[in-house]
């Protein structure tokens, strides 16, 4: 199954020194189940994971993710 993978910074004092315009960083990850996705992610962004929320099937899930002093909201759902 095809995932889409949006993720946005949360406010922070290293964030602000990023360039941000606004819209969320989005790609998309082929994987069995959106735990499997947000895994994918995380290896290939060399980021980790603080939290995950998956609701029923079906549903969007929420992370929350650190790379560095960064921390990042991640929606995951089906493409």
């Amino acid at each position: 199954m095809q995932y889409t993978i949006e993720s946005r910074p949360l406010t922070s004092e290293s964030a602000r020194r990023v360039s941000y315009d606004g819209q969320p960083r989005q790609i998309q990850i082929e994987a069995p189940t959106a735990e499997d996705a947000i895994s994918q992610f995380l290896y290939q962004n060399a980021s980790e994971l603080v939290s995950l929320t998956t609701p029923g099937r079906g549903s969007e899930s929420i992370a929350t993710v650190r790379k560095g002093e960064s921390v990042f909201l991640v929606r995951v759902y089906a493409a």
